[in-house]
């Protein structure tokens, strides 16, 4: 379960990048999703989000206990997800993906109220619940945009 809890936390070694690992998760969706995903429908895609938060719950739970660490720095696959919700029903153009990425790592990091509050939550919850909150506020955006262009 150890090796299953890493692989799956840190989207198969990538939360081992030397120089921020959350960005470069992050930019590993927007190529994902730029040459696959985007031709997944829709019910599709919300199901593997689903998966994802779920599976993400559980294995960044084992992570964060096996190191003795809330919010472990190699644990990316909140991130994944996070970026990934931007994406939904996005067409596959640069321009859009570039800012979606953008926008979702400015309130990864940012933290605008209230990310910070649920990143507090307990284990797993916290981990993924700040990167999906930080996604909705990206894909609002995004999409206001298209809406408005």
């Amino acid at each position: 379960m150890k090796f299953f809890s890493k692989m799956i936390s840190t989207f198969f070694g990538i939360g081992y990048a030397p120089l921020a690992p959350g960005t470069v998760a992050s930019l590993c969706v927007v190529f994902l999703y730029k040459f696959f995903l985007y031709k997944l429908s829709w019910p599709y895609y919300l199901i593997l989000l689903a998966a994802i938060f779920l599976i993400g719950i559980l294995s960044s739970t084992l992570y964060a206990r096996y190191s003795s660490m809330k919010d472990p720095q190699p644990v990316v696959i909140d991130e994944v997800l996070g970026q990934l919700l931007v994406f939904f029903q996005i067409a596959p153009d640069w321009r859009l993906l570039i800012a979606g990425f953008i926008l979702f790592r400015a309130f990864d990091i940012i933290k605008p109220p209230p990310i910070r509050k649920i990143e507090n939550l307990p284990e797993g919850w916290g981990i993924m619940l700040d990167d999906l909150l930080a996604g909705v506020y990206a894909g609002i955006l995004i999409n206001l945009y298209i809406l408005i262009k």
